[in-house]
C-alpha cells in the first residue's frame, strides 16, 4: 500500500534496552509543580507498557504524557486497561504548496494590520492567551488545575516573545492588539511549523485568523521553507477549518494519554 506503519520497526514485546523507555519533562514539572514525564514510544505492548511502569515508578513520576499511533488496536487495548486517560486527540497537518504569496496575499479590510510583536505587546498577549486555548489536553485533565493550563499557554506566547519561537506576528484592529501567531523555524529534522495562534474572543468572526495564518505562510514562502506543519486538536473543529480554508491537509492523526501515578481530584 506504501503506508509506513510504525509497529513494522520493532519486535513485538521487545524494548530497546539502550534507550530509555522515557524522558523527564523538566520544564513542565518545573511549571505544574509535579514530576511530569514522556513515554518515547507510540505504540505499547506488554513488554514496554513494564518498563514504562517500572521507569515511572523509580523515578517518582507522577505524570506521565502518552502519544499513541490512534489505528493500533493493541496500543489503545493497553492503554485502556492501564489506567491511561485519554485527553486529546493530536491532528497534525501540513501545507506544502509553494510560491502561493501572491494568492494568499488577500485584500484585508482597512481596520488590520499586522506586524511583528514587540516586547511591550507581551502583557496584551498574555491576555489573548488566557482565552484562546481552552480546548487542550491540559484544560481537559480535571487532575490539571485549570488556572494553571491557562497560565501554560500565556507562559508560552511570552516565551514565543522572547526568542522561543522564531518569529511572532501580531494583529491589530483599529490599533488595537487582537491575536497572534508564532512562526518556527525547521530544527532537529523537523519542519518549519507554525506553533501558536490566538485571537481575542472579542474580534472572533473578522478574519483576523485567517489573516494571520495567510501572513505566516506568505513569510515562510519568503524564507523558501516548505512543507509547513501545525498541530491542533481534534476538537477543535474552528482551527481545522480555518487551516483547511488555508490549503493545510491532515497528515497523521494520533490520541493523547495522562497517566496519573500519584492520586488527585478529579
Amino acid at each position: 500500500t506504501g503506508i509506513h506503519h510504525p509497529r513494522k520497526n520493532i519486535q513485538r514485546g521487545t524494548v530497546n534496552r539502550l534507550t530509555q523507555p522515557c524522558e523527564l519533562l523538566t520544564w513542565d514539572s518545573e511549571f505544574f509543580g509535579f514530576r511530569i514525564a514522556r513515554a518515547r514510544a507510540s505504540l505499547l505492548t506488554p513488554t514496554i507498557l513494564r518498563a514504562i511502569t517500572e521507569w515511572c515508578e523509580e523515578n517518582h513520576i507522577e505524570c506521565l504524557y502518552f502519544l499513541a499511533d490512534s489505528d493500533d488496536r493493541d496500543t489503545i487495548h493497553l492503554a485502556e486497561q492501564n489506567e491511561f486517560r485519554f485527553v486529546d486527540i493530536r491532528i497534525t497537518m501540513t501545507h506544502d504548496q509553494e510560491g502561493e504569496s501572491a494568492r494568499r496575499a488577500l485584500e484585508l479590510p482597512s481596520a488590520i494590520q499586522i506586524r511583528s510583536a514587540q516586547a511591550g505587546d507581551v502583557p496584551v498577549l498574555r491576555e489573548i492567551a488566557g482565552g484562546s486555548h481552552t480546548l487542550s489536553r491540559f484544560h481537559f485533565d480535571r487532575c490539571i488545575p485549570s488556572d494553571l493550563s491557562q497560565s501554560f499557554y500565556q507562559q508560552w506566547i511570552e516565551n514565543s516573545c522572547q526568542g522561543y519561537a522564531d518569529k511572532v506576528w501580531v494583529a491589530e484592529w483599529d490599533g488595537r492588539l487582537s491575536g497572534y501567531i508564532t512562526c518556527h523555524l525547521p530544527a532537529n529534522s523537523a519542519p518549519a511549523r507554525i506553533g501558536l495562534l490566538g485571537v481575542d474572543r472579542g474580534y472572533h468572526g473578522y478574519g483576523l485568523g485567517m489573516a494571520l495564518v495567510n501572513h505566516a505562510l506568505t513569510w515562510f514562502d519568503h524564507e523558501h521553507l516548505h512543507p509547513i506543519e501545525v498541530v491542533t486538536q481534534g476538537r477543535n473543529i474552528p482551527a481545522q477549518r480555518l487551516y483547511q480554508k488555508c490549503g493545510f491537509t491532515v497528515r497523521t492523526l494520533q490520541l493523547w494519554y495522562h497517566r496519573w501515578f500519584a492520586a488527585c481530584s478529579t
